[in-house]
């Protein structure tokens, strides 16, 4: 039987919270806060977690200070996992509703062999590329397109390597598409929404009071 795969995970909780108003990280939902409920979930799916906050707030809250992009952080993040791991998950944590098996999907796809898995899930508008000036030049297939979620998982070494140049992304997965590295996209959760304006968070606590009697009913 081969070993099982040591998995760790960076809860990305680093930014400043400009297009919301404040970091909104630390914002509650129900008995938890954002930030609280990204790491919980992420300790049930491997085998160490890592959190990074803005730097200020590193102490407080027992992390790691992150830098002034996401892909700095995502870097500060990484030097703390050990160099043991075999697979590591990027999440972001204003994303409070990935679950386990949402993590399961991703882990189980680097596992079988990809330098890196994404959540996805189907592009439902007409996609338009738009010019500086606003012309636009095409219309992708939308049946070819989708939209992706974290959490993001890697093959430790391909992450490491893909980070080593210092380069900047939107999210990791384009770090291991640029490095020529084979990047494949599991089924995503269409409720795994991230939360980057006050709307988001109206429905973030509607939906997780919707979940919280739901599991009274069950119990």
């Amino acid at each position: 039987m081969a070993p099982r795969s040591k998995v760790w995970t960076i809860v990305v909780g680093g930014g400043s919270g400009t297009r919301f108003g404040r970091p909104k990280q630390y914002e509650r939902l129900g008995d938890e806060r954002i930030i609280d409920r990204a790491r919980r979930i992420a300790e049930t799916a491997g085998d160490g977690v890592i959190v990074v906050v803005p730097p200020a707030d590193a102490d407080a809250e027992s992390a790691v200070g992150g830098g002034s992009t996401r892909s700095e952080s995502v870097r500060a993040g990484l030097a703390r996992v050990p160099a043991d791991a075999d697979v590591v998950c990027v999440h972001d944590a204003a994303r409070p509703f990935a679950g386990v098996d949402l993590y399961r999907r991703v882990i189980d796809a680097v596992v079988a062999g990809a330098d890196a898995a994404v959540p996805g899930i189907a592009v439902t508008d007409t996609i338009k590329i738009v010019d500086d000036a606003g012309v636009v030049r095409a219309t992708p297939d939308r049946s070819r397109l989708v939209a992706v979620q974290t959490p993001q998982a890697f093959r430790y070494s391909a992450l490491v390597a893909a980070h080593a140049s210092g380069a900047d992304a939107t999210d990791d997965a384009a770090l291991i598409e640029v490095s020529g590295g084979r990047v494949v996209v599991v089924e995503g959760d269409p409720d795994n929404r991230k939360i980057t304006v006050p709307a988001d968070l109206e429905w973030a606590r509607g939906h997780v009071t919707g979940l919280d009697d739901r599991d009274q009913q069950e119990a």
